[in-house]
């Protein structure tokens, strides 16, 4: 197997604590491209106040109409945000898959990671109507978890 230091270590995402050792956990190789490409499109563009050109613009594509045209675009920026923001690879192929019943848009990115030459890919769920995925509505009109079964101000009180 190649050696990959070159790809770098960094901190996993999200970050965790080993439990055996108490440190943050880390990954390097083609895994810390993968999580750097996850961590690009999750932030959003001026979130981060020393770097604002990091990030995507992907949260501007919610509630979007999924037409033809829509969804071009919405593959053509992401594609030149990965290629923007992560230099360690070429070659990007991004393809979405809409489902309207799961309210989702599955993106398939598929890039080159340069210094290996080696190809990866990966599935990123974009969803359409953010804010209550995986929520329901109680009797009182409040939204908790989909399937909670306890009070709602026992949730509350634990969360």
């Amino acid at each position: 197997m190649a050696d990959t230091k070159f790809l770098g270590t960094g901190c996993k995402f999200p970050v965790e604590i080993d439990p055996a050792t108490g440190r943050f956990m880390t990954v390097s190789g083609n895994r810390a491209v993968k999580e750097s490409i996850y961590l690009i499109l999750m932030t959003q563009r001026t979130e981060r106040l020393v770097r604002p050109s990091f990030g995507s613009d992907i949260m501007n594509f919610t509630f979007m109409d999924t037409g033809t045209t829509m969804m071009s675009i919405l593959r053509r920026d992401i594609a030149q945000t990965i290629m923007d923001n992560e230099p360690r690879v070429a070659d990007i192929d991004v393809t979405t898959e809409y489902r309207d019943k799961q309210g989702v848009i599955y993106i398939n990115l598929e890039y080159l990671v340069r210094d290996t030459n080696t190809r990866d890919n990966m599935v990123f769920p974009f969803y359409l109507d953010n804010g209550t995925k995986g929520m329901a509505e109680n009797e009182e009109g409040d939204m908790i978890p989909d399937g909670y079964e306890g009070e709602y101000n026992d949730l509350e009180e634990s969360g």
